[in-house]
């Protein structure tokens, strides 16, 4: 299910840009076209610190030498991992996201539901998701594929619903300027360690997480504390 390396994909059929029964903003070329202009502008600073709270929390489980990372849109973090001496490789829905991934990452990509990975029990050492777990409307299902796909732990990175942007987003929304939250629900550490609670019954296993996404003014840009705009959190499990 590796996707060859081209320049554009067909139009997408109108069952998949409804995927999961609704219009997601990844199958609509005006917005993945940019999405990598976002990083690269306002949200630099953002990333630097998300990918700093990410690397404590993965590498702190030395056992993660590759993992796969879902929801990997034009592999921004994907192509970041390796940085960090972890192996990586990606899967997404949107073959409008991946059309731009196979120019920007050599690693192995595959388009796919995270519902239900094409993939063998404990295929990689860990799963990944970035800013993309927010979109799923089953996401007990998503972690315990996560967790039969990955060997050791699920690592994520969470926009924060205890953050003042989270209402700054909801107005945008009404007046129609921003697209890219409309389906998506926001969760803090707490509500988000209840999902996963549910979703491993009877697995062992730690979670740490930590936030970060504060303003520049403030004392410190990372914290344990469950406010600010991203934060971070890995599942270890400890009975493998």
């Amino acid at each position: 299910m590796e996707i060859q390396k081209q320049n554009n994909l067909e139009l997408i059929p109108q069952s998949q840009q409804n995927w999961q029964n609704r219009e997601e903003w990844f199958f609509n070329r005006e917005h993945t076209d940019t999405y990598e202009q976002w990083y690269e502008g306002r949200y630099k600073r953002a990333e630097i610190w998300q990918k700093k709270v990410m690397e404590q929390l993965v590498c702190a489980d030395q056992r993660v030498k590759e993992l796969l990372e879902f929801g990997c849109g034009t592999t921004r973090f994907t192509r970041w991992w390796q940085d960090i001496g972890i192996q990586a490789s990606g899967g997404d829905i949107s073959p409008l996201m991946l059309s731009q991934a196979v120019n920007l990452f050599d690693g192995d990509l595959v388009m796919a539901d995270s519902h239900y990975m094409p993939f063998k029990d404990h295929a990689f050492d860990a799963l990944a998701f970035i800013t993309t777990f927010e979109y799923y409307r089953n996401p007990v299902k998503v972690i315990q594929e996560a967790a039969r796909v990955g060997k050791y732990g699920i690592a994520m990175g969470m926009m924060n619903r205890n953050s003042p942007k989270v209402i700054r987003r909801r107005v945008q929304e009404a007046f129609g300027k921003n697209p890219f939250y409309v389906t998506a629900t926001f969760y803090t550490p707490k509500m988000l360690t209840e999902i996963i609670h549910e979703a491993l019954k009877g697995r062992e296993y730690t979670i740490r997480w930590s936030c970060t996404g504060l303003p520049k003014w403030f004392p410190v840009q990372q914290w344990s504390v469950p406010f600010g705009d991203f934060f971070g959190l890995y599942v270890q499990f400890n009975d493998v």
